[in-house]
C-alpha cells in the first residue's frame, strides 16, 4: 500500500495540508509520535488505525516514538467527556501501561536493528518541571479559548463544574511535542484540539512547524458512536485471546463490519467492496484480525472452535477447570467463586436474564443452593464456561 493510499484510507485531516506533509515526508527523516494515556490495561482495535499508519512511516525510515502519558493519565483527558474523569494514582497508571509495548509490537517493530520504534514517558519532564516554567507555559493559553470547547459548553449548560486541571490538559499534551521536539503528531480526530495546541507551542518554543495527522475514528455509521471504548468497556483488545477475538467480532452489529475492515485491517478496499453477506464478512474479518495479532494457525483454530460451539451446539474443546472444595454452595456465591460473575448482584442479574446454565439446563432460581459434582459444566452467556472438579 502506497503512503498516499494509506493516508486516504486512515487519515482524517492533515495540518497544514496533505501536500505539504508529503513533500516533507519525501525530503527528510521526520520524528513522528503518537501518545496514549494508560487509563486502562488494554489497547483495542480503535487504536490500531494509528499503529497501521505509523508502520507505513516506519517502513519509509522515519523515526517513530510512542509516548506513554503516565503523567497526564493521572489527570485524565477531558476530551469527549461530559463529566470529570476519575483521577488515577501513579501506581494504577504504571500497572495499566505494563503490557502496552508488547501489544503495540504486534504492529510496530521495536526490535529493528535499522529503525526501532522508541518509547518515552512524559513523567520524564513533568516530574522535573519548575513552577516558573509552568507559569510561562500557561501564559500561552487563555480561558476564552479553552471554554469554547464543545464538551465544556455542554457541561456549563447542565450546571456542571469544570476542574481547572481539565483546562490545562491540552497545554500538557501540547508541551509533549516541545519536549520531544517532534515534526509530526498522529492521533484520533477527537484529539485535534490537543494536537493543535502542540502545533502552536512548537511554533513559539522551537520556531518550527509541526504536522498534525488526525486518524479516522472507528464509529458505528448508524449511530455515530465509537465502536470501541475503554471507559465503556466495550472493545476488542489487541491482547485478547484468538477465541475471544473471534467471538467478539462475530457479536458485532452488521453495520460495524465494513468500518472494522477499512480501519483495522490492510485488506484492499477493492476486496472489501466485494463482500456482500454480513455473516460471511464477520468470519472473514475475525480471521484477518486474529492473523494480525496471533497467527494463521490460531485464526483457523478459533474458526473451528466457534463453529463447534455456535453452529454445532457442542461444548468447547477446552474448558477451564475449577476446584471448589465444598459439597454445596449458593448459586450466586458459586458464580463469583469460579469467576463467571464479578459480584453477587451481577450473578443475580445473569440468572434473571436466563443467561446461566448448569449442565445445559437454564437456571431460573437465584436463591437456590447447588450441589457440587465432579465434571459439572457451568455456562454464562454464550462464551464463558467452567468445569468443576
Amino acid at each position: 500500500m502506497e503512503i498516499k493510499e494509506a493516508l486516504d484510507r486512515w487519515a482524517g485531516k492533515v495540518y497544514p495540508s496533505k501536500e505539504k506533509f508529503l513533500r516533507a515526508l519525501r525530503a527528510r527523516r521526520l520524528v513522528i509520535y503518537h501518545g496514549v494515556d494508560p487509563t486502562a490495561p488494554d489497547l483495542h482495535l480503535g487504536h490500531s488505525t494509528n499503529y497501521l499508519l505509523l508502520r507505513k512511516f516506519q517502513e519509509l525510515g522515519h523515526k517513530i516514538i510512542i509516548l506513554i502519558g503516565d503523567f497526564t493519565a493521572q489527570i485524565g483527558d477531558p476530551t469527549g467527556k461530559l463529566s470529570e474523569r476519575k483521577a488515577l494514582t501513579k501506581k494504577q497508571v504504571l500497572k495499566n501501561a505494563e503490557t502496552y509495548k508488547s501489544q503495540i509490537s504486534k504492529i510496530l517493530d521495536f526490535k529493528s536493528k535499522i529503525n526501532p520504534v522508541q518509547i518515552k514517558f512524559n513523567s520524564g519532564w513533568y516530574e522535573k518541571i519548575k513552577f516558573a516554567d509552568l507559569m510561562k507555559l500557561m501564559a500561552n493559553f487563555t480561558h476564552g479559548k479553552m471554554i469554547k470547547r464543545n464538551m465544556f459548553q455542554q457541561r456549563l449548560k447542565k450546571g456542571q463544574e469544570i476542574n481547572f486541571i481539565e483546562f490545562i490538559y491540552p497545554m500538557l499534551q501540547g508541551y509533549d511535542s516541545v519536549a520531544i521536539n517532534v515534526d509530526v503528531e498522529v492521533g484520533g480526530t477527537d484529539q485535534t484540539f490537543n494536537m493543535m495546541a502542540g502545533r502552536d507551542l512548537l511554533k513559539k518554543y522551537k520556531k518550527k512547524e509541526k504536522f498534525v495527522i488526525t486518524t479516522k475514528l472507528l464509529e458505528n455509521p448508524k449511530t455515530g458512536k465509537k465502536l470501541m471504548s475503554k471507559s465503556e468497556g466495550n472493545y476488542i483488545a489487541l491482547n485478547d485471546s484468538p477465541k475471544d477475538m473471534f467471538g467478539k467480532i462475530m457479536a458485532l452489529s452488521d453495520e460495524a463490519i465494513m468500518p472494522c475492515f477499512e480501519f483495522c485491517t490492510e485488506v484492499s478496499l477493492i476486496e472489501i467492496k466485494k463482500i456482500k453477506n454480513p455473516k460471511d464478512a464477520k468470519a472473514k474479518l475475525a480471521k484477518e484480525i486474529i492473523m494480525m495479532y496471533h497467527s494463521k494457525k490460531e485464526a483457523e483454530k478459533a474458526t473451528k472452535e466457534f463453529e463447534r460451539v455456535f453452529k454445532e451446539k457442542k461444548l468447547p474443546s477446552k474448558i477451564p477447570e475449577v476446584k471448589i472444595g465444598k459439597k454445596k454452595l449458593p448459586i450466586l456465591d458459586l458464580l463469583v467463586k469460579i469467576k463467571l460473575a464479578s459480584s453477587k448482584s451481577e450473578a443475580k442479574r445473569l440468572i434473571l436474564q436466563k443467561g446461566v446454565k448448569i449442565n445445559s439446563k437454564v437456571q431460573k432460581d437465584w436463591r437456590k443452593d447447588v450441589g457440587i459434582k465432579k465434571g459439572m459444566i457451568i455456562q454464562v452467556g454464550k462464551r464463558k464456561f467452567a468445569k468443576l472438579f
